[in-house]
């Protein structure tokens, strides 16, 4: 499963230039110009890193990694020309981390972003395929089937029952689907969860009145049950 980083730089072609490097490398890269943009991109959708510049045309990345970790513990690594010792303290401080500062090589940038994305998710990639009673969801083709069909999902409902699958046996919080399947910033209702849950139930349980695979955990939020 390619992992999503989010550069945030006014610089254009430094964004580029390091956006190619890190597909290259099997990243899903994209890029926002201000913080402004960032925020949009961050209420649509999860990212599991951001690289974020300081000196931003509408603020400060400290401010932004300030407000992203009210919300959310994605890694941040700050790169930035300011290389003083207080802006270093100040990027940890507000949540960073790491701080690379300007100029650096891409293989450094390369390592310290596989290094942070490893000590974030593992050494591991995720499985790719994940099966339960007669389901099967394959996370990298985002396809699943019932009973050896396809089962059609929209892209909500399928980024909710990946979200489900990836943490599967594991009770998780309303808040963290609706963060990982909306975005950080999203005004998505709780209701909403609740609706696109009925409607997986209806398509990937035998009873959705009586589900035997994505469970409600009372007073926290849903599990998706698989029987290793």
């Amino acid at each position: 499963m390619r992992r999503k980083i989010l550069i945030v730089d006014d610089d254009a072609d430094l964004s580029e230039i390091i956006a190619d490097m890190l597909e290259d490398y099997g990243y899903h890269v994209t890029k926002a110009g201000d913080a402004g943009a960032a925020f949009s991109l961050l209420a649509e959708q999860h990212f599991h890193l951001v690289l974020l510049d300081i000196n931003l045309p509408d603020g400060t990345g400290f401010e932004l990694c300030r407000e992203l970790r009210e919300v959310s513990t994605v890694p941040v690594i700050f790169a930035s020309a300011r290389t003083s010792e207080t802006d270093r303290i100040t990027g940890f401080d507000t949540g960073g981390d790491d701080y690379i500062p300007k100029p650096y090589s891409m293989k450094e940038l390369l390592s310290r972003v596989n290094a942070c994305i490893r000590r974030t998710y593992g050494f591991t990639e995720q499985e790719e395929t994940v099966e339960f009673g007669d389901v099967e969801v394959n996370l990298a083709a985002r396809t699943v089937t019932k009973g050896k069909e396809i089962c059609s999902l929209s892209l909500k409902e399928f980024d909710l029952l990946a979200c489900l699958c990836r943490h599967k046996n594991t009770a998780v919080s309303k808040e963290k689907l609706i963060t990982e399947v909306w975005g950080t910033f999203s005004l998505v209702e709780p209701s909403t969860l609740t609706v696109h849950i009925r409607w997986l139930r209806e398509k990937i349980e035998d009873n959705p009145a009586e589900p035997d695979y994505i469970k409600t955990v009372y007073k926290v939020g849903y599990m998706l049950e698989v029987k290793e």
